[in-house]
């Protein structure tokens, strides 16, 4: 036995359907299991023989597998609306995980790992959980326990399933229930290591743990439903806290429907080292991704700091040592942003104006560059020949040139967006795409079907997504400067920063050219309007943005020095010294849709009571006035 190795039993009570079977345990195959001798324990309780039959290769495949048949042929009812537990299920599970628990203490693990084998990890998982040095703690999953309902964490507070904070003796409001509702849910959702009250179905066990009496034995004198609220109660009174961590989330296959997210998922995690997927998506449909170099970040708000230290490695033009591997798959990734397209592409692209018939002639004599005959010189990509930088056609042109009629310069869109799956996304970007040429868009660790979303309403647009595993809004500036510095890698001209629920009035594609053209100003402000209901904007003593002009579109010169605002909260999308250019005040008008319905408003209100409860970056009585029931409200007009 090697003491430099920690011994691990892995144990699961299995009946499922073969489909669900394979994904776990294909993702226990997939676990970074570096200095772990992992062992299984695995209760076949199946009534499936399919399912069954996949045990038993999983044991014969030269693991260290324990297969046990359960005996039982009970059965279980689940569909797409629920699953039905009822006592004599809870309880045979409750014993199933009680020998497994006997087992581990037995045969001297220094750990046991109870999983439920409807969940897919990530496969830093179980290296991440020992490095805690908990003595019990759960990885976080999110389940919607019915279609069309907030989606939930499988961890609480107290007593059956409650999800809010309550000391002893208070008395709470409902709004008060639901204000600290939501703010457990949006604290679940930040990096880091968290006590709680209850856990279950993904939870690592100490051997000091084991080794004190714990057990799913019924707690005669509680009425709780659930073997894991019995496990939980016993460990506290035995002097156990309990804690989540929120690293690595699972995903919970709850429904049939689910397995449709296991191949995203797997593509997400399949790199443990990464902090980001890039793809770089030209406007004929192909793809170029990378892997950034980030580990896991250490947790803004938990009540421990995570056990794995922040390693940030910058994307390209911010690397201060010699690249790593991965460091250069972002490199070439970024190289590959840098697509060079015919003149013909050129000009379609930069102009959005539809391509004259006879453009090889017009192009013929007018400074740029003349697309080569059919069969010439070709520079990689298959089916595209004679490709040239579209940046030729203004190299003879001064540092600020007045643009010719004929095209424009190329504006790229880029947001930070994060589960806008159900709000505004999809709507903003159909407008957008009506005006730009290019998009860099930072996902934020979405778990819905946000990029989907920007990859299907950009379609046929240059799309460079770039994908966080792990949210990094709780430090803003850090989060910022990447989208800064990916937006950068593109070469880019005019730079419009948006957020994933602002779109301009109905005139702005008629109007942008304009702006674009211009040749004595770098950086256009704008009024941003907060609408409070679909036609409305909100204006009062503490809602009056609209009342001053903000910087959207900046027009990029690599020659100045752009520095940061390092504020983690409310630090400016843009480098903070920007008006240092030239600058110009613009008439048109943004809207800003993201406080036009009341659950949105209460999420954001709450977002702002965690990640800064003391107002140290914002206003605190505009934070209260988030809430208030009848603000004054002005009409719409386009």
């Amino acid at each position: 036995m090697n003491p430099n190795r920690t011994r691990v039993l892995l144990g699961s009570p299995i009946h499922q359907k073969p489909a669900i079977l394979e994904q776990f345990l294909n993702s226990l195959l997939r676990l970074n299991l570096k200095d772990i001798d992992l062992d299984f324990y695995l209760i076949d309780d199946n009534p499936d023989e399919a399912a069954s039959g996949l045990l038993q290769q999983f044991a014969r495949n030269g693991r260290s597998v324990f297969l046990q048949s359960s005996g039982y042929h009970d059965n279980y009812i689940r569909d797409e609306h629920t699953h039905v537990w009822h006592s004599n299920l809870v309880w045979k599970v409750a014993g199933f995980k009680n020998l497994m628990i006997r087992r581990a203490e037995a045969f001297g693990y220094d750990y046991l790992f109870l999983i439920d084998s409807d969940l897919i990890l990530h496969p830093d998982t179980l290296l991440h959980l020992i490095g805690t040095g908990k003595d019990i703690i759960s990885e976080i999953f999110w389940t919607q326990w019915q279609p069309n309902t907030l989606l939930q964490p499988q961890v609480w507070m107290h007593d059956e399933y409650n999800q809010w904070e309550i000391h002893p003796g208070e008395q709470l409001s409902p709004e008060e229930i639901q204000r600290r509702f939501y703010a457990f849910l949006l604290k679940m959702q930040q990096p880091g290591i968290y006590e709680v009250g209850g856990l279950g179905a993904c939870t690592l066990i100490s051997s000091s743990a084991l080794s004190s009496g714990i057990s799913y034995d019924r707690v005669r004198n509680i009425s709780y439903w659930g073997e894991d609220r019995h496990f939980c109660i016993r460990a506290a009174a035995l002097g156990f806290p309990l804690f989540v961590d929120t690293h690595f989330p699972a995903l919970h296959l709850y429904r049939d429907s689910d397995l449709d997210l296991v191949a995203e998922f797997i593509r997400h995690t399949s790199g443990a080292e990464a902090a980001s997927i890039v793809e770089a998506k030209d406007g004929a449909g192909s793809d170029s991704g990378a892997a950034g170099a980030r580990s896991e970040a250490e947790s803004d708000g938990s009540d421990e700091a995570p056990t794995v230290e922040d390693s940030d490695t910058a994307l390209p033009g911010h690397t201060e040592t010699a690249p790593s591997p991965a460091d250069k798959r972002v490199q070439e990734a970024a190289a590959q942003w840098d697509v060079l397209w015919t003149e013909a592409e050129a000009r379609q692209r930069l102009s959005k104006e539809p391509l004259p018939a006879d453009v090889a002639e017009t192009a013929e004599g007018s400074g740029a560059v003349k697309e080569p005959p059919a069969g010439g010189n070709s520079t990689g990509r298959e089916g595209e020949a004679g490709l040239q930088n579209p940046q030729a056609a203004y190299a003879a042109s001064p540092v600020t040139p007045a643009v010719p009629a004929s095209r424009r310069p190329k504006l790229t869109l880029t947001m930070i967006v994060k589960n806008e799956g159900t709000r505004f996304l999809r709507q903003v970007l159909e407008e957008h795409r009506k005006y730009i040429d290019e998009a860099v868009i930072i996902d934020d660790a979405s778990t819905d079907d946000t990029a989907d979303i920007c990859r299907e309403a950009l379609e046929g647009i240059p799309l460079h997504l770039i994908q966080n595993p792990i949210s990094r809004f709780h430090n803003e500036s850090d989060l910022r400067k990447q989208q800064w510095e990916a937006v950068v890698a593109t070469r880019p001209e005019w730079i419009l920063n948006l957020d994933g629920d602002e779109l301009f009035e109905s005139c702005f594609p008629e109007e942008v050219d304009s702006l674009l053209r211009t040749a004595d100003c770098d950086l256009f402000c704008f009024r941003l309007y907060d609408f409070w209901d679909e036609g409305s904007y909100r204006e009062d003593m503490y809602w009056q943005a609209h009342q001053s002009y903000r910087p959207f579109l900046l027009r990029y010169r690599e020659g100045f020095t752009y520095t940061w605002n390092d504020l983690p909260q409310h630090c400016g999308r843009l480098p903070e010294n920007i008006f240092e250019l030239p600058h110009q005040l613009s008439n048109l008008r943004l809207k800003h849709l993201g406080w036009s319905k009341p659950e949105f408003r209460l999420e954001k209100y709450l977002r702002y009571m965690l990640l800064d409860p003391d107002a140290e970056y914002g206003w605190k009585e505009q934070y209260q006035s988030i809430l208030d029931p009848k603000p004054r409200l002005v009409s719409w007009s386009e």
